[in-house]
């Protein structure tokens, strides 16, 4: 399992989201909740955000269906 931070998303994964972004989509329940692995850490499980994108492909090829 691999972590990535909010920085690590835009280079890694091409999510162009601020972080303020990323943290309402959380709390609205529309992105992978981040895992806290210290006081001032968390990270996304890689596997998590995957699947986030993978729905958004699913998404976007239904409503051009």
């Amino acid at each position: 399992m691999k972590l990535l931070s909010t920085a690590d998303l835009k280079p890694v994964k091409g999510i162009r989201y601020s972080r303020v972004h990323i943290n309402r989509l959380v709390k609205a329940g529309l992105f992978p909740k981040p895992v806290k692995i210290g006081p001032n850490c968390s990270g996304f499980v890689e596997e998590e955000i995957d699947a986030w994108l993978q729905a958004k492909i699913e998404e976007r090829d239904q409503e051009a269906a």
